[in-house]
């Protein structure tokens, strides 16, 4: 039965990770069986995964061109919080988080089309998720520069 998770979580970052690496290469960088991993990515259990697995399991995927879904996992959480607290009106600011989302989105397209990735030059669905969520997080930030560029 497929366990319902918040797509944003840590806990479907890892359910993606042991997708990507399977059984034995989540035993091999970790040496704990994926049993206990997909225990840690149930949401209904209390078991979480230490950092230091979180970390094995994302050098081994990016090591085998298969991206890094507990990272992104983080990233996307922060990026929330960040959101909450982001209070920038200067414009130069701005300007440089734009460019900054730019380049990562510019990253993810050419990280996902890479031939020698996970499906060569087409795109996972993982992947598109996390170019989606770049060009998301670049149309926010673009939002704002106009309103500020509209207010003066």
């Amino acid at each position: 039965m497929t366990k319902v998770r918040n797509i944003s979580s840590i806990e479907s970052g890892l359910a993606e990770a042991i997708k990507l690496l399977k059984d034995k290469g989540i035993e091999e960088t970790t040496g704990k069986s994926s049993s206990f991993f997909r225990k840690c990515s149930d949401p209904k259990l209390e078991q979480e995964i230490d950092h230091k697995d979180s970390i094995k399991i994302d050098k081994t995927c990016v090591q085998q061109g298969k991206g890094h879904p507990l990272l992104t996992a983080h990233q996307y959480i922060i990026s929330k919080e960040l959101e909450k607290i982001d209070t920038v009106t200067d414009v130069d600011d701005l300007l440089v988080k734009f460019t900054i989302l730019h380049g990562r989105l510019m990253g993810k397209i050419k990280s996902a089309t890479d031939p020698i990735g996970d499906k060569g030059q087409n795109v996972t669905a993982s992947e598109k998720k996390d170019i989606f969520d770049a060009l998301h997080d670049l149309e926010r930030k673009l939002s704002k520069v106009k309103q500020i560029i509209e207010k003066s």
